[in-house]
């Protein structure tokens, strides 16, 4: 399966959340072979990004968006771990810090991008700005309405800059979601993840829902895709995401750099040194 055509959002297109099963699976793969398949996608994720940071021409940028308990972590543990850290990193959006409101909204955003042969992992993204603002009412239509044209032109710049943008929505259905909390609930060592506000936003379930749809609907575009994973799997949603990355990251064809020294010349040296 095609796992990235399959869950693409094509741009222009109008996202009904409803009308995608968020238990979704591959008929064809079992969990048993989709661990495998996960493995040997990390093992090629990890050679990609060493051509990535060796070539130093380019950057990615991977977005992770979803509701409480969705599986962003889950997604950095199990697939974005294969990556070198060397090259790697994970930007976490949490509430703005006082200099961020200090600064437009797409100033953190801004100050985390990639450098050039390096892949960030934006763990919620400057999409909160158009998320949690309107369910808690923190600004007003007249500015969150504008927001989605002006992410837009900041992805459409970075992208004409070299720096390619992915973007997962992993999508889970509200018994899943309740489900995951009581494992929260249940388990010692997860008690320090639960908030007051995990069970306070479900009220808001439909409402998020409905935010995300104008995301997805609004902000899908060929720089800068959108994919919706169904992820009340967690292997299934760990296989389509590590294959998609690896299937975007060949799609650049990078090549190692020539060598900056005289090859022939340094064997010759060695093996006179070695004798």
């Amino acid at each position: 399966m095609n796992y990235a055509q399959r869950f693409l959002i094509k741009p222009g297109s109008k996202v009904k959340l409803s009308n995608i099963d968020p238990h979704f699976k591959d008929a064809h793969v079992s969990k048993k072979d989709a661990l495998k398949l996960i493995e040997l996608n990390k093992l090629r994720l990890r050679a990609l990004q060493e051509l990535l940071y060796a070539e130093h021409k380019r950057s990615l940028l991977i977005c992770l968006q979803a509701i409480d308990t969705g599986g962003k972590d889950g997604i950095i543990r199990h697939v974005i771990s294969a990556m070198n850290p060397q090259g790697c990193n994970v930007a976490s959006f949490k509430p703005p810090t006082s200099l961020e409101h200090d600064h437009d909204f797409l100033w953190r955003a801004h100050r985390d991008m990639p450098i050039k042969g390096n892949v960030t992992v934006f763990n919620r993204s400057h999409y909160e700005d158009v998320l949690v603002v309107r369910i808690h009412d923190l600004v007003p239509k007249s500015v969150w309405s504008k927001r989605y044209e002006q992410i837009n032109e900041m992805e459409k710049y970075f992208s004409a800059n070299d720096t390619h943008i992915v973007k997962f929505f992993l999508h889970i259905s509200k018994d899943e979601q309740l489900k995951r909390f009581k494992e929260r609930l249940d388990d010692p060592s997860k008690h320090w993840k639960i908030s007051e506000s995990d069970y306070t936003d479900r009220a808001q379930w439909d409402n998020y829902r409905k935010e995300f749809e104008d995301m997805l609907s609004k902000c899908s575009t060929e720089h800068a895709p959108w994919y919706v994973i169904p992820a009340n799997h967690k292997w299934f949603r760990d296989l389509a995401v590590s294959q998609i990355l690896v299937e975007y990251m060949e799609g650049l064809h990078m090549d190692f750099p020539e060598p900056s020294v005289n090859i022939g010349h340094i064997v010759k040296t060695y093996y006179v040194a070695k004798k």
